[in-house]
Protein backbone atom coordinates (compact mmCIF):
# COMPACT_ATOMS: atom_id res chain seq x y z
CA UNK A 1 0.00 0.00 0.00
CA UNK A 2 1.30 3.45 -0.92
CA UNK A 3 0.36 6.75 0.69
CA UNK A 4 1.16 10.37 0.04
CA UNK A 5 1.74 12.70 3.01
CA UNK A 6 1.22 16.21 1.62
CA UNK A 7 2.84 19.33 3.01
CA UNK A 8 0.56 21.37 5.25
CA UNK A 9 0.23 25.10 4.62
CA UNK A 10 -1.19 27.53 7.17
CA UNK A 11 -2.78 30.16 4.93
CA UNK A 12 -3.12 32.20 8.10
CA UNK A 13 -2.43 31.45 11.75
CA UNK A 14 -3.89 33.49 14.60
CA UNK A 15 -2.89 32.96 18.23
CA UNK A 16 -4.85 33.71 21.37
CA UNK A 17 -3.76 33.62 24.97
CA UNK A 18 -1.84 30.75 26.51
CA UNK A 19 -4.18 28.12 27.92
CA UNK A 20 -4.04 26.41 31.31
CA UNK A 21 -2.54 23.31 29.69
CA UNK A 22 0.41 25.34 28.37
CA UNK A 23 -0.75 25.47 24.75
CA UNK A 24 -1.84 28.62 22.93
CA UNK A 25 -5.33 28.86 21.53
CA UNK A 26 -5.01 28.85 17.74
CA UNK A 27 -7.11 29.48 14.67
CA UNK A 28 -6.00 28.70 11.13
CA UNK A 29 -7.14 27.98 7.61
CA UNK A 30 -5.09 24.97 6.50
CA UNK A 31 -4.52 23.77 2.95
CA UNK A 32 -2.25 21.11 1.50
CA UNK A 33 0.22 21.05 -1.38
CA UNK A 34 0.89 18.59 -4.18
CA UNK A 35 4.33 17.93 -2.72
CA UNK A 36 5.17 15.82 0.30
CA UNK A 37 6.57 12.62 1.75
CA UNK A 38 5.66 9.09 0.67
CA UNK A 39 4.98 5.96 2.70
CA UNK A 40 4.90 2.35 1.51
CA UNK A 41 3.37 -0.26 3.80
CA UNK A 42 4.14 -3.96 3.42
CA UNK A 43 4.05 -7.21 5.34
CA UNK A 44 6.15 -7.78 8.47
CA UNK A 45 5.71 -9.70 11.73
CA UNK A 46 6.50 -6.61 13.80
CA UNK A 47 6.42 -2.87 13.26
CA UNK A 48 9.53 -1.71 11.40
CA UNK A 49 10.48 1.58 9.76
CA UNK A 50 13.04 2.44 7.09
CA UNK A 51 13.68 6.04 6.09
CA UNK A 52 15.15 7.30 2.82
CA UNK A 53 15.04 10.54 0.86
CA UNK A 54 16.89 13.88 0.92
CA UNK A 55 15.95 14.70 4.54
CA UNK A 56 16.22 11.21 6.02
CA UNK A 57 19.29 12.10 8.08
CA UNK A 58 17.34 14.77 9.98
CA UNK A 59 14.85 12.29 11.48
CA UNK A 60 14.77 10.49 14.81
CA UNK A 61 15.34 6.79 14.04
CA UNK A 62 14.34 5.27 17.40
CA UNK A 63 10.97 4.17 18.80
CA UNK A 64 10.06 7.81 19.45
CA UNK A 65 9.64 8.41 15.71
CA UNK A 66 6.15 9.85 15.18
CA UNK A 67 5.27 7.29 12.47
CA UNK A 68 5.95 4.38 14.83
CA UNK A 69 4.10 6.14 17.65
CA UNK A 70 1.10 6.55 15.36
CA UNK A 71 1.20 2.88 14.38
CA UNK A 72 1.39 1.73 17.99
CA UNK A 73 -1.44 4.07 19.01
CA UNK A 74 -3.63 2.75 16.21
CA UNK A 75 -2.96 -0.88 17.17
CA UNK A 76 -3.71 -0.14 20.83
CA UNK A 77 -6.98 1.61 20.00
CA UNK A 78 -8.09 -1.08 17.56
CA UNK A 79 -7.91 -4.18 19.73
CA UNK A 80 -4.59 -4.24 21.54
CA UNK A 81 -3.47 -7.22 19.47
CA UNK A 82 0.09 -7.25 18.20
CA UNK A 83 0.10 -6.07 14.60
CA UNK A 84 3.01 -5.93 12.22
CA UNK A 85 3.89 -3.92 9.15
CA UNK A 86 6.99 -2.66 7.41
CA UNK A 87 6.81 1.08 6.71
CA UNK A 88 9.18 2.67 4.23
CA UNK A 89 9.19 6.46 4.51
CA UNK A 90 10.60 8.64 1.73
CA UNK A 91 11.39 11.94 3.45
CA UNK A 92 11.15 14.72 0.85
CA UNK A 93 10.05 17.61 3.09
CA UNK A 94 12.41 19.65 5.28
CA UNK A 95 12.24 18.83 8.99
CA UNK A 96 11.01 21.37 11.58
CA UNK A 97 9.97 23.60 8.71
CA UNK A 98 6.37 24.66 9.42
CA UNK A 99 5.02 22.21 6.82
CA UNK A 100 3.76 19.59 9.26
CA UNK A 101 6.02 16.96 7.71
CA UNK A 102 6.28 14.65 10.71
CA UNK A 103 2.60 15.12 11.46
CA UNK A 104 1.71 14.38 7.84
CA UNK A 105 3.77 11.17 8.00
CA UNK A 106 2.03 10.07 11.21
CA UNK A 107 -1.38 10.89 9.75
CA UNK A 108 -0.60 8.91 6.59
CA UNK A 109 0.43 5.96 8.75
CA UNK A 110 -2.92 6.12 10.55
CA UNK A 111 -4.86 6.22 7.27
CA UNK A 112 -2.76 3.53 5.64
CA UNK A 113 -2.59 1.06 8.51
CA UNK A 114 -6.32 1.42 9.17
CA UNK A 115 -6.84 0.12 5.62
CA UNK A 116 -3.90 -2.33 5.61
CA UNK A 117 -4.99 -3.99 8.86
CA UNK A 118 -8.67 -3.92 7.77
CA UNK A 119 -9.64 -2.14 10.98
CA UNK A 120 -12.50 -0.17 9.45
CA UNK A 121 -12.19 2.72 11.91
CA UNK A 122 -14.19 5.81 10.96
CA UNK A 123 -12.38 9.08 10.26
CA UNK A 124 -13.79 10.47 13.51
CA UNK A 125 -12.07 7.69 15.47
CA UNK A 126 -8.80 8.28 13.62
CA UNK A 127 -9.05 11.99 14.43
CA UNK A 128 -9.29 11.17 18.15
CA UNK A 129 -6.09 9.12 17.92
CA UNK A 130 -4.42 11.84 15.83
CA UNK A 131 -5.13 14.46 18.50
CA UNK A 132 -3.08 12.46 21.03
CA UNK A 133 -0.02 12.51 18.77
CA UNK A 134 0.46 16.22 18.03
CA UNK A 135 -1.26 19.49 17.29
CA UNK A 136 -0.92 19.26 13.49
CA UNK A 137 -1.79 15.57 13.14
CA UNK A 138 -5.63 15.98 13.04
CA UNK A 139 -5.48 18.47 10.15
CA UNK A 140 -2.95 16.26 8.37
CA UNK A 141 -5.23 13.26 8.94
CA UNK A 142 -7.82 15.01 6.81
CA UNK A 143 -5.26 16.27 4.25
CA UNK A 144 -8.06 18.44 2.91
CA UNK A 145 -8.68 22.16 3.26
CA UNK A 146 -9.89 22.63 6.82
CA UNK A 147 -10.51 25.10 9.63
CA UNK A 148 -8.36 24.41 12.69
CA UNK A 149 -9.02 25.53 16.27
CA UNK A 150 -7.93 24.77 19.84
CA UNK A 151 -4.28 23.76 19.94
CA UNK A 152 -4.97 22.06 16.60
CA UNK A 153 -7.14 19.18 17.79
CA UNK A 154 -10.42 20.65 16.48
CA UNK A 155 -10.71 20.53 12.70
CA UNK A 156 -13.60 20.78 10.27
CA UNK A 157 -13.55 20.43 6.54
CA UNK A 158 -13.93 23.51 4.37
CA UNK A 159 -15.11 23.69 0.73
CA UNK A 160 -12.46 22.34 -1.64
CA UNK A 161 -10.05 25.01 -2.80
CA UNK A 162 -9.04 25.38 -6.46
CA UNK A 163 -5.54 24.12 -7.22
CA UNK A 164 -3.86 27.52 -7.11
CA UNK A 165 -0.15 27.56 -8.07
CA UNK A 166 2.35 28.37 -5.34
CA UNK A 167 6.01 28.16 -4.37
CA UNK A 168 7.37 26.74 -1.13
CA UNK A 169 10.77 27.97 0.08
CA UNK A 170 12.76 26.87 3.10
CA UNK A 171 16.07 28.70 3.71
CA UNK A 172 17.64 25.74 5.49
CA UNK A 173 17.38 26.95 9.09
CA UNK A 174 15.73 24.95 11.87
CA UNK A 175 13.11 26.92 13.77
CA UNK A 176 12.01 25.23 17.04
CA UNK A 177 8.29 25.70 17.63
CA UNK A 178 8.65 26.19 21.38
CA UNK A 179 11.09 29.07 20.98
CA UNK A 180 8.81 30.81 18.49
CA UNK A 181 5.76 30.60 20.75
CA UNK A 182 7.91 31.81 23.66
CA UNK A 183 8.76 34.91 21.61
CA UNK A 184 5.13 35.66 20.76
CA UNK A 185 4.30 39.15 22.03
CA UNK A 186 1.56 40.29 19.64
CA UNK A 187 -1.57 38.21 19.07
CA UNK A 188 -4.47 38.72 16.68
CA UNK A 189 -6.61 36.61 18.98
CA UNK A 190 -9.36 34.12 18.28
CA UNK A 191 -12.53 35.04 16.40
CA UNK A 192 -11.03 37.91 14.40
CA UNK A 193 -12.02 36.25 11.12
CA UNK A 194 -14.81 33.92 10.07
CA UNK A 195 -14.25 30.68 8.12
CA UNK A 196 -14.34 31.27 4.38
CA UNK A 197 -16.93 30.28 1.84
CA UNK A 198 -16.21 28.78 -1.55
CA UNK A 199 -13.15 30.20 -3.34
CA UNK A 200 -13.59 30.62 -7.09
CA UNK A 201 -10.38 32.45 -7.91
CA UNK A 202 -7.02 33.23 -6.36
CA UNK A 203 -8.28 36.78 -5.83
CA UNK A 204 -11.09 35.46 -3.61
CA UNK A 205 -8.42 33.92 -1.39
CA UNK A 206 -6.26 37.04 -1.44
CA UNK A 207 -9.22 39.22 -0.48
CA UNK A 208 -10.13 36.86 2.35
CA UNK A 209 -6.57 36.78 3.70
CA UNK A 210 -6.31 40.60 3.63
CA UNK A 211 -7.74 40.58 7.17
CA UNK A 212 -5.55 37.71 8.37
CA UNK A 213 -1.90 37.10 9.20
CA UNK A 214 0.51 34.59 10.67
CA UNK A 215 1.11 35.76 14.23
CA UNK A 216 4.22 33.58 14.46
CA UNK A 217 5.94 35.27 11.53
CA UNK A 218 7.36 38.15 13.61
CA UNK A 219 8.95 36.03 16.39
CA UNK A 220 10.18 33.49 13.82
CA UNK A 221 11.82 36.26 11.78
CA UNK A 222 13.57 37.54 14.88
CA UNK A 223 14.86 34.04 15.56
CA UNK A 224 15.81 33.38 11.92
CA UNK A 225 16.24 36.63 9.93
CA UNK A 226 16.59 34.62 6.70
CA UNK A 227 12.80 34.33 6.73
CA UNK A 228 12.60 38.02 5.83
CA UNK A 229 14.97 37.39 2.92
CA UNK A 230 12.70 34.62 1.63
CA UNK A 231 9.60 36.81 1.85
CA UNK A 232 11.42 39.68 0.11
CA UNK A 233 12.51 37.34 -2.71
CA UNK A 234 8.89 36.24 -3.21
CA UNK A 235 7.57 39.80 -3.09
CA UNK A 236 9.93 40.80 -5.91
CA UNK A 237 8.55 38.16 -8.26
CA UNK A 238 5.97 39.23 -10.87
CA UNK A 239 2.72 37.35 -10.46
CA UNK A 240 3.17 36.68 -6.73
CA UNK A 241 -0.07 37.87 -5.16
CA UNK A 242 0.69 36.87 -1.55
CA UNK A 243 3.84 35.89 0.36
CA UNK A 244 3.66 34.60 3.93
CA UNK A 245 5.26 32.17 6.36
CA UNK A 246 3.62 28.81 7.10
CA UNK A 247 3.17 27.51 10.62
CA UNK A 248 6.03 28.36 12.96
CA UNK A 249 8.48 28.58 10.03
CA UNK A 250 10.87 28.75 8.48
CA UNK A 251 9.13 27.70 5.24
CA UNK A 252 7.31 30.47 3.37
CA UNK A 253 4.82 30.22 0.54
CA UNK A 254 4.19 32.47 -2.41
CA UNK A 255 0.75 32.33 -3.99
CA UNK A 256 0.56 33.00 -7.73
CA UNK A 257 -2.22 33.81 -10.15
CA UNK A 258 -0.73 31.81 -13.03
CA UNK A 259 1.44 28.70 -13.09
CA UNK A 260 4.00 30.07 -15.56
CA UNK A 261 4.80 32.89 -13.13
CA UNK A 262 5.27 30.39 -10.30
CA UNK A 263 7.55 28.17 -12.38
CA UNK A 264 9.66 31.11 -13.52
CA UNK A 265 9.93 32.50 -10.01
CA UNK A 266 10.97 29.14 -8.59
CA UNK A 267 13.70 28.79 -11.20
CA UNK A 268 15.08 32.29 -10.60
CA UNK A 269 15.03 32.05 -6.81
CA UNK A 270 16.64 28.59 -6.85
CA UNK A 271 19.44 29.90 -9.07
CA UNK A 272 20.03 32.93 -6.85
CA UNK A 273 19.88 30.95 -3.59
CA UNK A 274 21.24 27.48 -4.23
CA UNK A 275 21.29 26.71 -0.51
CA UNK A 276 17.51 27.17 -0.24
CA UNK A 277 14.92 24.43 -0.77
CA UNK A 278 12.61 25.81 -3.47
CA UNK A 279 9.66 23.95 -4.98
CA UNK A 280 6.90 25.04 -7.35
CA UNK A 281 3.67 23.17 -6.65
CA UNK A 282 -0.09 23.64 -6.39
CA UNK A 283 -2.85 23.39 -3.78
CA UNK A 284 -3.70 19.69 -3.53
CA UNK A 285 -6.98 18.10 -4.63
CA UNK A 286 -9.21 16.74 -1.82
CA UNK A 287 -8.37 13.06 -2.36
CA UNK A 288 -4.59 13.34 -2.36
CA UNK A 289 -4.04 11.45 0.90
CA UNK A 290 -6.15 8.38 0.06
CA UNK A 291 -4.37 5.00 0.34
CA UNK A 292 -3.40 3.46 -3.01
CA UNK A 293 -2.20 -0.02 -3.99
CA UNK A 294 1.59 -0.19 -4.13
CA UNK A 295 3.08 -0.28 -7.63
Amino acid sequence: MRLFAPAKINLFLHAGEKRADGYHALESLVAFAQIGDRLDIGAASTLTLDVSGPFANRLVRNDDNLVLRAARALAANASGAQRGAHIALEKNLPVAAGLGGGSADAAAALRGLNAYWNLGLAESALLEIAATLGSDVPACLLSRTCWMEGRGEHVREMPPMPQFPLILINPGVLVPTGAIFAGLNARTGIGAIEPPGTMQSVWDLVAYLADAANDLEAPASRYAPLIEDVLAALDREPGCVLAQMSGSGATCFGLFEQEQFALGAAERIAQDHREWWVRATRIAPPDIGAPQPAA
